[in-house]
């Protein structure tokens, strides 16, 4: 059998599925497209209010509840300094700063000891989370305020547990050691728990901070990144952050507050037992049992999300880092939602059970599958000639077209609501992006999903290294490596990943060209151009 018959078996045995995948790509965007107006509305209103509420006072620093922020890192010598230093400069009344040092095996511990004056302080004795053993805990010369605690490696979840039992304050705000907060951020984001009581949790957004200006461990000047890579996710962050994550809080069914920030009510957290050990969606995980805990027991409570407080975090400018990354978050859903699966369909759930989970395990777990079919077999019909017209059309129209419209229409959003790129040019270049993500990058990022749920499925449970630039470093350092068997082979695989992002848009050209030369609206340029060859 040679590879045109293989290819016409494939289309055969998919062929049946073909308006399926019209339908699953059309309900998807469309889902998509109505949370983020959703989310306009809502944020448009919320502003309102807080204008209001800004004005009665409620914000002294009598009213905020003490914080302890938690910063596990492992590896992050480039950052680690920088971050922590925005941590401690942040505008709030009463708060520590634990970096909790899984074992790192770069110099992270060497450059906190000596930039931060460490020096040793006694253990506490009862520790009510289990983690791995704890070496030393230090405090600062320098800031009363900072701890840092050096244990063995254990992963995110681990530290964090660990950070948990040595802090002393009443809320927890877990972040990433690479991330930067902006100075009001804790004031803005414990607005929640100071509305209602009844709030054990809060995320705020992560966005981007590769291309932005940094000076003084603070973001003074935002930026587009300065790689495909980078500016693609930009988009990515708007709308899955921004607009997605909005809507689910509008909706009171937010299952996710990202680990790069996020606060919790220390009581809460120990009463749900802390962060999972074994898992690599720990962030995840915690929300979506603290809704179950809560639900199962009847208690009032409350899980927010507000897109006011910025977290600026590094985002991976590399293929294969960047592969790695969301080939853990699809494990990490896979995780949890197969951990909790009792929570679907059930109405003591309510909207949990009836929208949040389905549509998470139907469109973010199961969607991997049915894009990827769905392209695959779109492609092959173009490649083996036996189109049909209408399904081409509709297919266009719902994975593509719409596509581009939900992630134009995240870009307008964020120019109508907060406008963080200021700069024309920056607005111009992200609609670019929003234009052409769903040609190339997003079959790509298909690809990666599918991986890891395939790999949930044999068990894998590793973290991956993610190696990170620094947010101010330069990109020259890169360029001056020595070119490695490893290198070579990451080339490689990032040429690959290139040739499909520029491939597909030719393809998509092409075929939009053929189908407008067909009905008569355009002369066949092809066959002008090999008539005049053949005359010459």
């Amino acid at each position: 059998m040679n590879l045109e018959d293989i290819l016409q078996e494939f289309v055969n045995f998919v062929e049946p599925l073909n308006w399926f995948f019209i339908l699953y790509f059309l309900i998807v965007n469309l889902t998509y497209i109505v949370l983020v107006f959703v989310s306009l509305f809502y944020i448009k209103k919320q502003e309102k209010y807080n204008k209001v509420f800004n004005l009665t006072g409620l914000f002294q620093s009598e009213l905020y509840a003490p914080v302890s922020i938690l910063a596990p890192a492992f590896n992050e010598e480039l950052n680690i300094i920088p971050s922590v230093e925005a941590l401690l400069q942040l505008q709030y009344p009463d708060f520590e700063v634990i970096v909790i040092n899984d074992g790192s095996s770069d110099a992270t511990l060497e450059r906190l000891i000596e930039h931060f004056e460490l020096y040793t302080i006694l253990t506490p004795k009862k520790l009510k989370l289990s983690h791995k053993p704890i070496k030393t805990v230090f405090k600062s010369n320098r800031y009363p305020n900072l701890k840092v605690v050096d244990k063995v490696n254990g992963r995110k979840a681990d530290a964090l547990n660990a950070g948990i039992n040595i802090s002393t304050k009443e809320l927890l705000c877990a972040i990433d050691a690479d991330s930067i907060l902006d100075p009001d951020v804790l004031k803005k984001l414990l607005k929640a728990f100071v509305e209602d009581e009844n709030v054990v949790a809060a995320g705020g957004i992560v966005r981007i901070a590769n291309g932005c200006k940094i000076e003084d461990y603070i973001v003074k000047e935002v930026g587009l990144p300065k790689t495909y890579l980078g500016r693609i996710q930009a988009v990515e962050y708007l709308r899955s952050y921004l607009f997605g994550r909005v809507g689910w809080d509008y909706l009171d069914s937010l299952l996710i507050i990202s680990g790069a920030f996020g606060v919790f009510s220390r009581e809460a957290v120990m009463k749900v037992g802390g962060y999972l050990h074994d898992t690599v969606g720990e962030d995840m995980e915690l929300v979506v049992r603290m809704h179950r805990y809560y639900r199962e027991r009847d208690l009032d409570y409350r899980i927010r999300f507000l897109p006011e407080p910025v977290c600026w975090t590094e985002v991976p400018e590399d293929w294969s880092v960047l592969g790695r990354q969301r080939n853990r978050w699809q494990r990490g859903l896979a995780d949890t939602l197969w951990r909790h699966r009792k929570m679907l369909f059930r109405p003591k759930f309510g909207r949990l059970g009836f929208m949040a989970m389905p549509y998470f395990v139907f469109v973010e777990l199961l969607g991997p599958i049915v894009e990827l079919f769905g392209f695959a077999y779109f492609f092959i019909v173009i490649l083996i000639g036996s189109l049909n017209a209408t399904f081409t059309t509709l297919f266009l129209i719902s994975a593509i077209l719409l596509g581009i419209i939900l992630s134009m229409s995240a870009v307008i959003c964020e120019e109508f609501t907060y406008r963080r790129y200021p700069s024309v040019k920056d607005v111009l270049m992200l609609s670019f992006y929003a234009f052409i993500e769903n040609m190339g990058f997003r079959q790509v990022h298909t690809m990666w999903r599918f991986s890891g749920l395939y790999k949930f499925l044999r068990g894998d449970k590793k973290w991956g290294v993610m190696t990170r630039k620094g947010l101010e470093s330069n990109d020259s350092e890169s360029v001056n490596r020595k070119k490695t068997k490893e290198e070579l082979i990451k080339q490689l695989k990032s040429a690959g990943y290139w040739s499909v992002v520029i491939i597909i848009p030719i393809l998509l050209l092409l075929l939009v060209y053929s189908s407008v030369v067909e009905q008569g609206y355009a002369p066949n340029i092809f066959k002008i151009i090999g008539d005049i060859a053949q005359n010459l």
